[in-house]
């Protein structure tokens, strides 16, 4: 149970890292919160960008300058470049680790074209691709000896003297509290559009655990106002209709069977389009009619399946009705040299971090790419760090309260009910911190968010069996969730502009004064401090405090 480094995150960012930190000398497990399977990255469809020749300078130049476009001034160009640079190395290695890329006529790696950007180039098996990465990972991480943590829920980090030196993890088959000492640890365990539950393509356990860890750790989280609604998920179930299928040559039409906008313009753009038209009364779809069977059945096989047995439709014939749904989280853990963060010992990578690639618009194909470059360099960093260095004493004062904690949940009774808390605040995030958002509706979504902190603490488990509670981890989770959609709340009302994914009614113009990023930090229990940062330093005195 001591390892050199420990990844929390099974997705393709904690996966890559995980390879790169494991040596003949160290020992690297990965942590995941429930099955290995099941994260953001097995369900992303669509692709991963990347300019194959490493030398077509010219091409790569397209990705950056994309990149930067997408992210409307709050892209990093130094993390940018490193990225696009990167791709065709990730590329290659993915095909070397196994990934079976779809290949054009001529035995070529096929590319398709995605929103935002200028040139095709975003690979893609099929209509499956982060679920064949993953897979293909999956497999590498066991052969170079990397363990697997199934089923553990991190609750906290444990530091001494600005240094990392464990983690404290609820070990969900019998409700146990556990310490993992280690030397390095990689937090790469997925966003927090989950929070807008049952208006999301993300799991329900997708809950920001990363982040609240990251805010209880002293750490600083950045962009959170940003929150990427896909413009496609199915009307009821929010399954996500990957932009595969606009990239094939989809249409998006409304009631009246009329084009609208342009289907491979950014997300920010094509999501409020779509949720003008509704708002206006009409239904929007995706018209896929006019593709052959054969090309469907090619190129969005799964698309193809689900609209039927989710929806009963068959989208060779019948137009399939969508709406917009919180996909993926911009912001993410203030990094610092793209991975590194103020604990030394303590990296992160993928969608809880804040690389600097996206600012307040991430493009398609580029979330992919994002975590398997960052996760390569992560896991570089953590092994390097991990060389020569001691494994450091656990406080187990700090310890003792998390084991309280959990006592304290089974230990008493309660009658409200923690699934409806959670459905509440999803339905009430989507409505007033959404694709449009207003002053009066940030304000409102705050006092509720106010009400449920109130609420929470008097929340405890039914069943009292410590084997597999799935109460226990529901309460952590909400709690968690709503730690993170304060955060959210408050970067909102401070940015008082429209930037990309941030629009707001009552700022409807973008401010070139706002061009940088707002962090929000937990510093006492009770209260968040929000910052503007340029460059990660303090840029004047421009700040408040609010008070649950």
């Amino acid at each position: 149970m001591i390892y050199d480094v420990i990844v929390v995150g099974g997705g393709i960012a904690g996966l890559m890292a995980a390879i790169e930190a494991r040596s003949r000398n160290n020992k690297v497990a990965i942590m995941t919160k429930g099955n290995l399977f099941k994260s953001n990255s097995s369900m992303a469809s669509g692709g991963i960008n990347a300019v194959l020749d490493k030398h077509n300078n010219s091409e790569i130049a397209k990705h950056i300058n994309d990149t930067l476009k997408g992210s409307y001034g709050l892209g990093e160009k130094e993390a940018i470049s490193y990225m696009c640079k990167r791709a065709p190395h990730i590329i290659k290695k993915l095909s070397d680790y196994g990934v079976l890329f779809d290949k054009d006529e001529e035995g070529n790696i096929a590319q398709r074209s995605f929103g935002g950007g200028s040139s095709k180039r975003t690979c893609y098996v099929g209509d499956k691709t982060g679920s064949a990465i993953v897979q293909a990972l999956i497999k590498k991480a066991k052969s170079v000896g990397v363990t697997f943590l199934v089923n553990n829920f991190v609750l906290n980090l444990t530091t001494l003297k600005g240094r990392i030196s464990g983690l404290v993890t609820l070990r969900r088959f019998d409700s146990s509290v556990v310490v993992y000492p280690a030397k390095a640890v990689v937090l790469a365990g997925g966003g927090y559009a989950g929070i807008f539950r049952g208006f999301s393509t993300n799991a329900p356990d997708y809950s920001g655990d990363m982040y609240a860890i990251a805010l209880r750790a002293g750490l600083a989280l950045q962009d959170m106002e940003f929150v990427q609604f896909h413009p496609t998920g199915f009307v009821k179930t929010s399954y996500l209709v990957s932009e595969a299928a606009r990239g094939e040559g989809g249409y998006l039409v409304n009631s009246d069977g009329e084009r609208f906008v342009d289907e491979l313009e950014t997300r920010d753009v094509v999501s409020r389009a779509i949720a003008k038209q509704i708002s206006e009364g009409q239904e929007v779809f995706i018209d896929l009619r006019h593709l052959t069977k054969e090309h469907i059945e090619s190129k969005l096989p799964s698309l193809y399946k689900s609209a039927y047995l989710q929806a009963g439709i068959d989208i060779c014939k019948e137009l399939l009705p969508i709406k917009p749904v919180a996909h993926y989280s911009m912001g993410g853990i203030a990094t610092k040299k793209m991975v590194q963060t103020k604990i030394k010992g303590v990296f992160v990578c993928g969608e809880c971090a804040n690389s600097g690639v996206h600012g307040a618009n991430r493009l398609g194909g580029n979330s992919l790419l994002e975590g398997a470059v960052f996760g390569e360099l992560a896991g570089e960093e953590a092994r390097k760090f991990t060389r020569k260095k001691q494994f450091l004493p656990i406080d187990y004062n700090r310890i003792t309260k998390d084991i309280q904690l959990v006592d304290k949940i089974f230990d008493s009774e309660t009658t409200k009910n923690f699934n409806a808390m959670r459905v509440s605040m999803g339905k009430m995030m989507f409505e007033k911190v959404g694709i449009d958002r207003t002053e009066q509706s940030l304000t409102e979504a705050f006092s509720y968010l106010t009400y449920l902190r109130s609420e929470v603490y008097s929340l405890h488990c039914v069943n009292k069996e410590r084997t597999n509670n799935v109460e226990l981890v529901a309460i952590l989770e909400l709690r968690n969730a709503l730690e993170v959609a304060e955060a959210v709340v408050l970067a909102a009302q401070k940015r008082k502009e429209s930037r990309g994914s941030h629009h707001r009614d009552d700022y409807k113009l973008t401010d070139k004064e706002m061009a940088k990023p707002i962090s929000v930090t937990e510093f006492r229990p009770n209260f968040f401090r929000v910052n503007f940062k340029d460059n990660g330093l303090l840029n004047g005195v421009r700040e408040y405090i609010l008070q649950r």
